[in-house]
């Protein structure tokens, strides 16, 4: 902002004095008290009643550095939460920037019902940790990350038992170097969960799921555990709900048993959306190179037929649910017949989509 001074015949001396904001960090032995203290202070600029002629900053632009300086505060955290059906899902939520050290403790707290996640939870969801739980510490070794928790933790329903399991675990585990969670309340480990008793004694991971449906493959030799993202909506809110089911692979290629899984949808119950077509098909078995997962459709898959544009949310579903998968970075689609697939706003698809378009990730 540029400033302009008339000179009169009696110049009065100014002085303009300008109080940074400074943030403080928080050491590695703080790491137990969560996230770090942010201390900013503020001045206002002194001003004479007589400097009248003094430009004023255009509201406009005064709004404009507000919202810049409040983006350049906060960064985008993945946090799960429980929607309005009682199903674990990932929010993306900006959360004040901490120091890189202490990121963890403040996803936890912001999973605290009560806590500081209240002010910003998304229509229809809830925070799922116990009101009044304070995180004392975390701490990862070898792949576990051990979260111990105030006396309060322990006052849940039973019933949202495996939810807090799945919450906290999903929550964490998005951090690369995150395999596993385990437990403790007042510097005690537990080897169950204190209300209902669920194991945990060796961690919980990913590996048991989410939002477990029940499945008739249950049992069989042949069946695989997956993980599959859908899309559902609140209130015209769209987010994507992952529901961990038992599929028979057999000696089919278990990538299309995934997919083949996905075209036929989601469960009724679930209040998930069906977004694929009913007569799209796969036009070959996917196949997997260097990471990267390709995968051809016939032209059912189409938005609309005649038109080489694949719906977003059958490219999102795609991704989210096959990069759950070992090794699988990021998926290729291709359509029979279509030289060039675009999305929804006719952006040519040339490069595979990433699993960190949708899911970002870190490390701790």
């Amino acid at each position: 902002m540029q400033k302009r001074i008339l000179m009169g015949l009696a110049a009065a001396g100014m002085s303009l004095m300008l109080t940074g904001c400074f943030n403080g960090e928080q050491s590695l032995t703080d790491l137990s008290k969560g996230t770090a203290d942010q201390n900013t202070e503020v001045t206002k600029d002194l001003k004479k009643p007589e400097e009248k002629d003094m430009k004023e900053v255009p509201k406009a632009d005064a709004k404009e550095d507000k919202k810049a300086e409040a983006a350049e505060e906060t960064v985008a955290r993945q946090l799960y939460l429980i929607d309005a059906n009682g199903m674990v899902a990932p929010q993306t939520l900006e959360l004040p920037k901490t120091d890189s050290k202490a990121v963890a403790s403040q996803a936890m707290e912001y999973l605290v019902k009560g806590g500081p996640v209240s002010e910003m939870l998304p229509n229809g969801f809830q925070a799922v940790l116990p009101e009044g739980t304070q995180i004392l510490g975390l701490n990862l070794k070898d792949g576990t990350m051990i979260v111990d928790v105030s006396k309060e933790f322990k006052e849940y329903d039973a019933k949202d038992e495996v939810k807090i399991l799945e919450a906290m675990t999903h929550t964490l585990t998005q951090f690369e170097n995150v395999e596993r969670v385990q437990i403790w309340i007042n510097g005690h480990p537990l080897d169950e969960m204190p209300v209902n008793g669920t194991p945990i004694e060796k961690g919980y991971s990913r590996a048991h799921g989410i939002n477990v449906q029940a499945s008739s493959e249950a049992g069989n030799a042949d069946a695989q555990t997956v993980t599959m993202y859908f899309p559902k909506e609140h209130n015209s809110t769209r987010y994507y709900v992952p529901i961990t089911k038992q599929i028979e692979s057999g000696k089919d290629n278990l990538y299309s048993s995934i997919i083949n899984e996905l075209i036929e949808g989601p469960a009724l119950e679930s209040n998930a959306m069906h977004v694929f077509n009913t007569n799209t098909e796969l036009a070959s078995e996917p196949k997997m190179d260097e990471g990267v997962l390709d995968i051809e459709f016939t032209e059912g898959v189409l938005k609309s037929s005649g038109d080489p544009v694949i719906a977003d949310e059958v490219m999102e579903t795609l991704v989210r649910t096959l990069t759950q998968q070992d090794k699988v970075e990021a998926v290729r689609v291709k359509v029979k017949n279509v030289e060039t697939l675009m999305n929804e706003k006719g952006e040519a698809y040339h490069d595979p989509v990433s699993k960190y378009k949708y899911m970002p990730a870190e490390k701790l």
